[in-house]
């Protein structure tokens, strides 16, 4: 076995080793991971449809494309507020209710979004749709790393991960379809659909957990009193901050500098789309090995990558090849994911749902640098965007690594 691997699961908390739910078998394991997945597919469709459908939400509205745009910002300020708050007053609660709470609550915020009478009440229930996201993902993860054995955990995560990125690649499509032909409106019920799918499959096969005596909102807020949690914390908001800095611009950089034609967005939109898929895919094995050689690794990756995107943007093929590759950065997101929950110890569930809020932070940062670069130098540069919000990750991780090594040291002595 490699001595990496050796060195970094000999540090794990025993609280990441030892699941504290009763054993399950194989297929009880699939089936629970399934319905985790499906929530996933439901947060991801709602998530990203709302983006085709702006102009149709705009119209229905009575205001500009751009104010319709606020809705986004609202839904991804709810997901950034909520994930910790929840993560915290939750501490008490069996993670099945939880779940089931978390799904019910973002199905009937979804729901609610269909039926809103004013741009307003619309904006306001996007907040609220947004609140249960980063913990619902949180929550997923700690229960499928549970299940599994202490080298599978990141597989585990990827596999809850992977209803997020089949997300991108079916469910946004096809929301976006039912909006377009049908109303805005029906892509929202939609998703409410898989939710309450999502909450009911969950009651169906998730055994009711026993919450720890130890639990607390104190213990959970001890996270935050960890160095290393908000070193990777500091990774996602802004290693991952390029992913969105290109994808945000993705559409008029195929048309603008590509020369394509418009059809063409589509297509170029499901070869990312297989991009984070091969790249979940991939990258939990590769995080199952080795978690900090993973996350280090995918910022040296999308460095290059994302420079090259920024070269050849111009050139029709490798714009395919560099966005099929950008989608595959997101190989980083289950290690960075699996490594919170590690070193947060006995707080687990606010790291976990915090990187959800990093993520968001990710989206928009890189989406406002983005918008920086395309405005003084075109829409090829937001490659350079994302490959410096990478140097940036990299190097935080890098400190990470040396106040690691030096605590150890300290600890040792």
């Amino acid at each position: 076995m490699n001595e990496s691997f050796r060195q970094e699961k000999a540090a794990l908390p025993d609280a990441a080793e030892n699941a504290d739910a009763a054993p399950v078998s194989g297929k009880t394991a699939a089936l629970i991971e399934l319905a985790l997945a499906v929530g996933g597919f439901g947060i991801g469709t709602g998530e990203f449809a709302i983006m085709g459908l702006l102009p149709d939400v705009a119209t229905s509205y009575g205001v500009s494309v751009p104010e319709a745009g606020h809705v986004i910002s609202a839904y991804a300020l709810g997901v950034v507020v909520g994930a910790p708050i929840i993560a915290v007053l939750s501490a008490r609660l069996p993670r099945k209710t939880l779940l089931i709470g978390l799904m019910s609550l973002f199905a009937l915020g979804n729901l609610a979004s269909a039926f809103a009478p004013g741009f307003l009440s619309f904006t306001l229930l996007r907040f609220i749709t947004g609140l249960p996201h980063g913990a619902y993902f949180g929550v997923a993860s700690l229960v499928a790393a549970s299940m599994a054995a202490p080298n599978r955990r990141a597989s585990a995560v990827g596999r809850v991960m992977l209803g997020l990125t089949v997300a991108t690649l079916l469910g946004t499509p096809l929301a976006t379809f039912f909006g377009q032909m049908l109303s805005w409106r029906s892509a929202f019920v939609l998703v409410g659909t898989i939710a309450a799918l999502t909450a009911l499959l969950i009651g169906l096969n998730l055994a009711r957990d026993k919450v720890e005596e130890s639990a607390s909102i104190r213990r959970e807020l001890g996270a935050f009193t960890r160095p290393q949690v908000w070193f990777n914390l500091a990774i996602a908001a802004t290693g991952f901050g390029g992913l969105f800095a290109i994808f945000s611009y993705i559409a008029r950089t195929t048309t603008d500098t590509a020369g394509l034609p418009a059809s063409t967005v589509a297509l170029v939109l499901v070869v990312f789309g297989i991009g984070m898929n091969v790249g979940n895919i991939l990258g939990s094995r590769l995080a199952d090995y080795s978690l900090k050689g993973t996350i280090g690794g995918m910022q040296v990756f999308n460095m290059v990558v994302m420079t090259t995107f920024s070269l050849t943007a111009a050139n029709p093929v490798m714009l395919f090849i560099c966005v099929f590759l950008t989608g595959c950065g997101f190989a980083a997101c289950p290690a960075v994911q699996t490594r919170l929950m590690d070193v947060a110890a006995d707080a687990q569930t606010l790291a976990a749902a915090s990187n959800h809020s990093a993520f968001n932070i990710a989206n928009a940062l890189g989406a406002w640098l983005g918008g920086l670069a395309v405005a003084h130098y075109g829409y090829g540069s937001t490659g350079y965007v994302g490959a410096a919000l990478s140097v940036l990750g990299f190097f935080v991780f890098m400190i990470s690594l040396l106040a690691e090594r030096r605590s150890m040291t300290v600890n040792k002595a």
